[in-house]
């Protein structure tokens, strides 16, 4: 079967944004079906295309990947206008594509919401099968965050959430509180797979060469934080952090951010004014060699906003790849997550918002690193049993070809 598969941020491992995009797409390769992939240009990914743009589009085979990459350039930085003129010009062409493309079924996923206006398209003017997948539940997520607060922008996303979600022939969720959300839309159980977010096994338990930052020591203890520097990340919590652990004179714990967003820069003057030399900042790096610095890291760092809507509501990219590496994980908010950390026994969980019970956390794994190992490997076990990608990816094409065949 052909695939039309619209991920406006997608990348190939050679980019520093998640990939399960890619491996879905290689999953389906692997089983005899093709698949066009058509993106936007988003600065932390990499669609492995280098060919000049064509009136605004360039088109190649990447890994055989059909891949159609729109000059549509993206960046966390972004202002909310600016994005969002991005996401409505990307769904234009995307709908043109439509009508010009042959293909048997169209599959769409978030972010942003409006990835699903070609598949709304496909569906009624067509008449082709669309699977549509959700990482985040919109409006609900950016209207808890006070991102958008226009009556009349929120109404009209709920619109488009309705409209979307009742024109797919199948839904994905990738958490268990996003399956719920849907449902709470009126779409059948029988309807909707929950397929989460997975452990890249053969990238980060790979031979990658261990480093650290050339400010880092080898007997420091590192606690490593990958991933976006945004609003919805509550990076501001680290700093708090970061201060208790100079105030207990911890000088042997280094925490380090790698990664890029709209709130790096301010972070970045924060920590000088308050003198925080432990707090590292980093840019970021691809697959492979986030893959070597986690080789050489102690604890990875999962946080978020204080929000409600983010406990059940999102399937965390970072929180995979650090047990896939095998690290145990230091998590700060209620929900999924934590409740399985704490089952596994693969890290530590705190309350949101306490800076003492974070530096206390941090203090016990310094000072009990065969504890530490352990659930590390806890953590490799969870990662090998319950989110393999490959066993993840198997269940992704069961579903979209029963969805599409049908």
């Amino acid at each position: 079967m052909k695939v039309l598969y619209f991920h406006q941020h997608f990348s190939t491992p050679k980019g520093s944004a998640g990939i399960r995009s890619y491996q879905m797409a290689q999953k389906l390769i692997s089983l005899g079906h093709q698949v066009t992939m058509v993106c936007g240009s988003y600065n932390r990914g990499g669609s492995g295309l280098n060919n000049p743009f064509n009136k605004g589009m360039r088109r190649g085979v990447v890994d055989g990947i059909d891949i159609i990459e729109f000059d549509l350039a993206y960046s966390n930085n972004f202002g909310l206008t600016q994005r969002a003129g991005q996401f409505l010009r990307f769904a234009a062409r995307s709908v043109k594509l439509i009508f010009t493309e042959n293909y048997d079924g169209v599959f769409a996923t978030t972010t942003p919401l409006t990835a699903g206006i070609p598949g709304i398209f496909a569906r009624w003017f067509r008449r082709k099968p669309f699977i549509f997948e959700v990482r985040d539940l919109w409006p609900e997520l950016p209207k808890a965050m006070g991102v958008i607060r226009n009556p009349l922008v929120l109404k009209s996303m709920s619109f488009l959430e309705w409209a979307t979600y009742r024109s797919a022939n199948k839904l994905v969720g990738l958490s268990p509180g996003i399956v719920e959300g849907i449902r709470r839309k009126g779409i059948l159980s029988k309807n909707i797979a929950l397929i989460p977010n997975g452990c890249d096994l053969t990238i980060f338990s790979s031979d990658a060469a261990p480093w650290r930052p050339a400010n880092v020591n080898e007997d420091d203890f590192l606690a490593l934080y990958a991933g976006t520097h945004g609003i919805a990340n509550g990076l501001d919590a680290l700093l708090d952090v970061a201060e208790q652990l100079k105030n207990r004179k911890q000088d042997k714990i280094k925490l380090l951010l790698i990664g890029q967003g709209k709130l790096k820069d301010s972070l970045i003057e924060n920590a000088k004014k308050r003198n925080l030399d432990n707090l590292i900042f980093h840019d970021s790096v691809n697959k492979q060699k986030l893959a070597g610095l986690m080789k050489s890291s102690d604890l990875g760092l999962q946080l978020l906003a204080n929000i409600p809507e983010f406990y059940y509501g999102t399937s965390p990219n970072k929180f995979f790849d650090y047990i896939a590496a095998g690290l145990p994980v230091l998590n700060n908010y209620p929900g999924w997550i934590s409740d399985m950390i704490l089952e596994k026994n693969c890290g530590y969980t705190v309350p949101p918002d306490n800076s003492i019970a974070f530096a206390d956390a941090l203090e016990h794994a310094l000072c009990n690193k065969q504890i530490l190992k352990q659930m590390g490997r806890n953590a490799t076990a969870l990662a090998r049993e319950q989110f393999d990608r490959d066993d993840l990816s198997t269940s992704f094409c069961d579903w979209l070809e029963a969805a599409i065949q049908r």
